[in-house]
Order: C-alpha cells, then sequence, then structure tokens
C-alpha cells in the first residue's frame, strides 16, 4: 500500500491481512466444493442444480481474486500453497453430501458455508468500517453476494 494509503487506514494492517488472508482461504475451498458438486451431480433436475452450483462456485473464486488484489495492495501476498487453505481458513472445507443426487445435503453445505462467509465479512466490515474506506467497501460488496447466495439456496427448500 503506498504513503498515504497507509496513513489514513486506521487498522492494523498486519492483523487485516490475516483476516483476509483467511476469507481468502474461505473462497476457494467454497469454490472448489461448489464446483466439484456442480461437475458431480445427478438425478432429477440436476442441470438445474448444477447451473446454481456453478454460478456459485464463479462468484467465489472471483471473490478470492478480489481478496488477493487488496491483501497485495496492503503490502502482503495471498496463500500460496494450496495445503495452506485448509490449515488458515475460517471454516473447515465444505463437504459435499456422498450422494450426488443428495440437492438437500448440497444446499445444506452451501447454506452453512454462506452463513459462514456472512459471519466472517460481516466482522471484517465491523473492523474496517471508518478505518480502511477501500477494504471496507470490498467486504460490504462481498457481503453483499454471499447473502444473495444464501437466500437463492434458500429458495431451493421452499
Amino acid at each position: 500500500m503506498g504513503k498515504e494509503g497507509t496513513k489514513v487506514a486506521a487498522v492494523d494492517v498486519k492483523e487485516l491481512i490475516k483476516d483476509l488472508n483467511r476469507a481468502y482461504a474461505d473462497e476457494w475451498l467454497a469454490h472448489y466444493s461448489y464446483l466439484y458438486m456442480a461437475r458431480t451431480c445427478t438425478g432429477m433436475m440436476y442441470e438445474d442444480m448444477a447451473e446454481f452450483l456453478e454460478e456459485t462456485a464463479k462468484d467465489e473464486a472471483e471473490h478470492a481474486g478480489e481478496l488477493a488484489d487488496r491483501i497485495q495492495e496492503l503490502g502482503g501476498l495471498p496463500l500460496a500453497n494450496f495445503s495452506d487453505l485448509e490449515k488458515q481458513c475460517n471454516a473447515p472445507y465444505p463437504k459435499p453430501p456422498k450422494s450426488t443426487s443428495d440437492y438437500k445435503g448440497m444446499i445444506k453445505v452451501v447454506m452453512d458455508a454462506e452463513a459462514g462467509a456472512i459471519d466472517v465479512y460481516n466482522k471484517i466490515a465491523e473492523k474496517t468500517k471508518g478505518k480502511d474506506h477501500v477494504t471496507y467497501q470490498l467486504v460490504c460488496h462481498i457481503l453483499g453476494e454471499e447473502v444473495g447466495h444464501e437466500e437463492k439456496f434458500e429458495d431451493l427448500l421452499g
């Protein structure tokens, strides 16, 4: 981050980078889980479920990219080793259900992961509000998308 950016950011930048890296890890784990379920789901209406999962997986990858950019702007580096993602995440890997036609199980996996993401981004927003406007705007943007994901999958339950 530039001199002026550092000066106006009234947060512990090292701690913020750690928080953002944990969120970055969460996004990659969710991306992989959702994409895996999209590619392997079977049963009636599997194409619709696969489409929902794939769209959401793409959003999670986009979030990871946005977080990586911000981490670098703050003077850090995003996690480089895939094996570090599970070690440094906020929540465990959102494990797909055993049955590839268990839509309720898939929806539960997504809703649990999205609820965790909503909590994470809300906490980062609280930490950065009025202190680091750039990070605050980014996490509010991602938070809004995570809320939308949760709502979309809740609607599938009826």
